[in-house]
């Protein structure tokens, strides 16, 4: 089976404001080539792209933390990722890196990730405690697999599952 895997950067405050209070849950990180102060969001996609692992960490990590995600899926699963995912030493043997514009196939994470920010809010959140925060991203997760599948997962002739949630934005 192929599955997708990409993080994704949620914005918790602005940069600017980064330090003022000694409760402050994310850190300075890179997301889509601009600051943000929050979280990373990693998410592991099957071929139908549902989301069938993640994990978070602050937006200062690097994607290579994630790795043990990719391992979880050894021998069941081949990951697609982008370079991001590749360590100086011991990478997964199911984990296949791909270079920018190869494998069309890795557009799935893209539409999924679309959905998330434009259908489920999830590109800036508003919880101030990190538990608060993962349990946001579970119920998002956790969503995002029920709306998905609402009509279910019906592949056209070539075989290609369209996803769609659009029709239940609010």
């Amino acid at each position: 089976m192929l599955g997708v895997i990409d993080t994704y950067g949620i914005e918790l405050i602005h940069p600017m404001r980064e330090g003022r209070s000694p409760q402050q849950i994310g850190r300075k990180g890179l997301s889509n080539h601009r600051w943000i102060v929050g979280g990373k969001l990693c998410l592991v996609l099957n071929q139908w792209g549902l989301i069938v692992g993640w994990a978070c960490a602050t937006a200062n990590v690097a994607d290579t933390t994630f790795q043990w995600l990719i391992r979880q899926f050894d021998e069941r699963m081949i990951v697609l990722s982008d370079t991001g995912f590749h360590a100086t030493e011991g990478d997964p043997a199911n984990l296949k890196l791909c270079q920018r514009g190869k494998w069309e196939d890795r557009m799935l994470v893209e539409t999924v990730l679309s959905m998330l920010t434009v259908v489920l809010h999830c590109k800036k959140v508003m919880q101030r405690g990190w538990a608060y925060f993962q349990a946001r991203l579970a119920f998002t997760m956790a969503a995002f697999n029920v709306l998905v599948q609402w009509h279910g997962l019906q592949p056209n002739a070539s075989g290609f599952v369209p996803l769609s949630i659009a029709e239940l934005s609010l």
